[in-house]
C-alpha cells in the first residue's frame, strides 16, 4: 500500500515539474517572439540605414584617374560600408533606367554623355543619421577642398529611415515590457502552485531542525534548472517558428547575425533563470514563515 502511495506521489511530483516547465517555456516563447521582433527590427534598421547612398561630385578639371585615386583613399575611412566609382556610362544607365531612354538622352545631347564621373558611398549605420551625414559631408569637403565640388545625399530619406524605425522600436519595447510583467506574474503563480504541494515537506524539514538556507538550497537549484530547461524549450519553439515562417514566406527571410542570435538566446536564458529563482525564493519564504496551522 505504501509503495503504491509512494509511486503516485513521485508521479505527481514529476507531473507538477513537467507542467511547471511547460508553462514557463510557453511564457518565455512569447517573450522571445517580442525580443526576436525587436532584434530583427534592429537588424532590418541597420540594413536600411546602410542602404542609404551619397554621391560625390568633383571639379570639372579632375580626370577619372584622379577620381579613382580618391575612391581608393575613401575606402580606408571607417565611416563607410562601401565606396565605389560610378562611370558616366553607369551613371546614365542608373539615371534613365532603360536602354531606350538612355539612347533618347544621348540623342538630345548629340551623342555626348552629360553626366560626369562620380563616387558613391554607403555610410555605416551609426553614421546614417542627420548629424552623422552632415559630419561626413564636412570631413569630405575639408579633406578634398580642391577636388570635391559637392556632396549630395537625400536628407528626407535619412530622416524618414531614422524616425520610422524609432517609432517601431519604442512600440516593440513597450509590448516587451508589458509582456515581461505579465510573464513574471504567471511564472510566479505557477511556481507558487508547484510549491504549495510541498508545503508540508518544507514545514517538516523546518520542525526537525533544518535551517532555512538548507531547506532553500535544493528548491533554488531546481528553480535554476527549471529556468534553464524552460528557456531551451522556448528557444527551440522560437527557432522552429522562424524556420517555418522562412519556408512559408519566400519573399521575406527572418535572419540574425551570430551576435544577435547569441544575445536573444542568452537573454531568454537569463530571464528564465532569474524569474524562476526569484519567484521560488519569495514563495519559499512565505511557507517558511507560516505557522503549521496556516498550512491547512
Amino acid at each position: 500500500m505504501s509503495s503504491t502511495a509512494e509511486k503516485y506521489s513521485k508521479r505527481g511530483v514529476r507531473t507538477s515539474y513537467i507542467s511547471t516547465v511547460i508553462g514557463i517555456s510557453l511564457v518565455l516563447f512569447m517573450i522571445g517572439l517580442v525580443l526576436g521582433g525587436v532584434l530583427g527590427l534592429d537588424n532590418l534598421q541597420r540594413k536600411a540605414k546602410e542602404s542609404l547612398k551619397g554621391d560625390l561630385f568633383f571639379k570639372p578639371e579632375l580626370n577619372e584617374a584622379d577620381i579613382k585615386q580618391i575612391e581608393q583613399e575613401l575606402k580606408t575611412w571607417d565611416q563607410f560600408v562601401e565606396v565605389y566609382f560610378v562611370s558616366p556610362d553607369r551613371a546614365i544607365e542608373e539615371f534613365s533606367g532603360s536602354g531606350e531612354k538612355t539612347d533618347e538622352i544621348l540623342a538630345i545631347f548629340e551623342g555626348e554623355n552629360p553626366l560626369p564621373p562620380t563616387v558613391s558611398f554607403r555610410p555605416k549605420a551609426e553614421h546614417a543619421n542627420k548629424a552623422g551625414m552632415e559630419k561626413i559631408k564636412t570631413e569630405l569637403l575639408a579633406a578634398y577642398p580642391g577636388e570635391i565640388d559637392e556632396v549630395n545625399y537625400d536628407k528626407e530619406s535619412v530622416e524618414s529611415v531614422n524616425l520610422g524605425f524609432s517609432q517601431f522600436v519604442f512600440l516593440f519595447l513597450a509590448v516587451a515590457l508589458l509582456l515581461i510583467i505579465v510573464a513574471v506574474a504567471m511564472i510566479n503563480n505557477t511556481i507558487r502552485l508547484a510549491l504549495y504541494s510541498k508545503r508540508f515537506t518544507i514545514k517538516t524539514m523546518q520542525l526537525v531542525g533544518a535551517t532555512s538556507s538548507f531547506i532553500r538550497r535544493p528548491f533554488l537549484l531546481q528553480s535554476i534548472l527549471q529556468g534553464a530547461v524552460s528557456a531551451l524549450i522556448g528557444i527551440a519553439l522560437l527557432m522552429t517558428l522562424f524556420y517555418a515562417l522562412n519556408n512559408v514566406f519566400d519573399s521575406y527571410e527572418i535572419s540574425y547575425s551570430l551576435e544577435t542570435f547569441l544575445l536573444l538566446v542568452s537573454s531568454l536564458m537569463i530571464i528564465g533563470i532569474i524569474i524562476t529563482f526569484v519567484s521560488t525564493w519569495f514563495a519559499l519564504n512565505k511557507y517558511l514563515r507560516m505557522q503549521l496551522d496556516d498550512l491547512y
